[in-house]
């Protein structure tokens, strides 16, 4: 069994709500195991024999079949995780500045995102990898910050979505027990 963190881009925001403890029972029935969500913003730990690029595409199906929206996910090992948190150059958190990672399914995607977000005067930004981007955000701005307006625009939706580094270390925790308890 392989263990892996899901990202559900858009859930309880703009009308789509999904309560966590349906979101469990239903990719428990598509078949994952220790299936557990985090917050309430689309964070998830799963187990699966599948490799990653099915269990985005099974649970992809599952959302849109259990709860009729336009489902995306991003699908990441619970290794890659710790990799991509281990590799963040910045703070978790500062009286000025907050830390995001966004997340790409489509390395094309995020390549044209990191290149959109250079061309910012002033932005702080680093590739963590083919499918991590790591950005800073002023504190009470990260909606009107440059890049978070370009990373919100529809086309980026079917495969990006964005979590702050203090999400992303809990995921990391969680995926992390979750590979210790499903270890033969």
């Amino acid at each position: 069994m392989n263990s892996y963190a899901v990202f559900l881009r858009g859930i309880n925001v703009g009308g789509i709500n999904i309560k966590m403890a349906d979101l469990r029972v239903a990719l428990e029935a598509a078949g994952f195991t220790g299936v557990k969500t985090l917050l309430a913003s689309g964070n998830v730990v799963l187990a699966s024999g599948l490799a990653a690029a099915e269990v985005k595409s099974r649970c992809e199906k599952c959302l849109r079949d259990s709860f009729g929206y336009d489902a995306w996910v991003v699908v990441l090992s619970a290794e890659r995780v710790g990799a991509l948190v281990d590799a963040c150059p910045y703070p978790e958190d500062s009286k000025s500045t907050h830390t995001y990672l966004t997340l790409g399914s489509d390395q094309a995607v995020l390549d044209e995102l990191a290149a959109a977000g250079a061309a910012i005067d002033g932005a702080k930004q680093q590739r963590l990898g083919p499918e991590a981007l790591a950005w800073l955000a002023p504190v009470g701005g990260t909606v009107d910050s440059p890049f978070s307006k370009i990373s919100a625009k529809p086309k980026y939706k079917a495969s990006t979505t964005t979590r702050n580094l203090r999400t992303m270390i809990k995921v990391r925790d969680a995926a992390a027990a979750l590979s210790t308890a499903e270890a033969p």
